[in-house]
């Protein structure tokens, strides 16, 4: 039997697990799980007959196995799970001191885009919700609560969408971490189904789409996914998930020299970008040795983001953070599976 980690629960499912009595203990718990208290005996308002008695009960399935920290404040850990499987968590800090927790979703990733370390591992498991919002608690324990959540780490969100809506309502519940959803950004490599139920059936997060290229051919080179759903239907995609929430999306581009960073490329994007409210976040490739590619020149980035602009495009070069430790995007990934990977759950 394996036995649910409390922080995957939200008040009255602590109720119902532990069967507690007034309900009201359920919200206490909710509130110090949510605080950082790693077991029940911490929980000093709870009568010690009570305390006793659900003392046997994890409030956390994972542990730290490593801890990296980098020259730019950030903190990469690697946390072992309760089946011996491994994921890894980023704590991102900006030049004005905000944090940013970037979470995995899944352990691996069936999704094997070719410029990824993570694509390279192969697939074993979806995560729990509980293991997510463990991933959350674990960097708030590094000294400070991280003011916005990017599900970014490894694994496709879109294809553990359950799981991640109910980790997200636990992130964002009132009596607990109470994160604003609008400082909550899920990231997809373009799971069209995913975006249109998440369109449909919430949350409505931040939406930022991994593009990297406007041209199927390339696209499909780099980017797996794309030889299931093509450009013209992630767009549809995305212009339906628009017109329902209002909301800008943030495509990501990753530039690789010599791949995608032409001025043909940057015109492919401006127009396929076109009918979207959107802004594209530039990100130079972050090297992985055994990946055959190569950051951008400096010129030649220069020159994709002049020509993205003249033609109407807003962008934003994103800062390579995290990347001392392995943690920038593209390069989590230094971890060992317990298992071969399994692909079953690739698109």
């Amino acid at each position: 039997m394996i036995i649910p980690g409390a922080a995957g629960l939200l008040p009255d499912e602590l109720n119902q697990y532990y069967m507690l009595s007034p309900s009201f203990r359920g919200k206490q718990i909710f509130r110090q799980i949510a605080q950082g208290k790693l077991s029940f005996a911490e929980m000093t308002d709870l009568p010690a007959s009570m305390r006793s008695s659900l003392a046997a009960w994890p409030l956390r399935r994972a542990s730290v196995a490593e801890k990296l920290a980098g020259e730019d404040a950030s903190v990469k850990l690697k946390l072992r799970l309760h089946d011996g499987a491994a994921v890894e968590a980023v704590l991102l800090s900006d030049k004005e001191g905000r944090l940013t927790a970037c979470l995995s979703s899944q352990v691996g990733c069936p999704m094997a885009c070719a410029f990824c370390k993570t694509g390279t591992l192969g697939f074993l498991r979806n995560l729990a919700a509980d293991e997510i919002v463990e991933q959350f608690l674990f960097l708030a324990d590094l000294g400070a609560k991280p003011q916005n959540i990017v599900f970014m780490g490894m694994g496709e969100p879109l294809l553990n969408l359950e799981a991640i809506r109910k980790a997200v309502s636990i992130l964002t519940h009132p009596e607990g971490l109470n994160i604003s959803k609008r400082k909550i950004t899920i990231s997809t490599c373009g799971i069209v189904p995913g975006i249109m139920d998440l369109a449909d059936n919430g949350p409505w997060l931040r939406l930022a789409v991994s593009l990297t290229s406007a041209d199927d051919k390339t696209r499909s080179a780099l980017m797996p996914v794309n030889q299931k759903w093509k450009l013209a239907e992630l767009k549809k995609a995305l212009l339906y998930y628009q017109n329902k929430t209002g909301d800008r999306i943030s495509l990501e581009a990753a530039i690789m020299g010599g791949e995608n960073s032409d001025i043909a490329s940057a015109r492919a994007m401006a127009e396929w970008i076109k009918p979207l409210k959107a802004q594209v976040n530039i990100i130079p490739w972050n090297p992985v040795p055994e990946l055959p590619y190569k950051k951008p020149e400096r010129q030649e980035l220069e020159v994709f983001e002049r020509e993205l602009q003249r033609l109407g495009i807003n962008i934003v070069r994103r800062a390579r953070r995290a990347s001392s430790v392995s943690g920038a995007c593209g390069q989590l990934g230094d971890t060992l599976l317990h298992n071969a990977p399994d692909s079953s759950n690739t698109p």
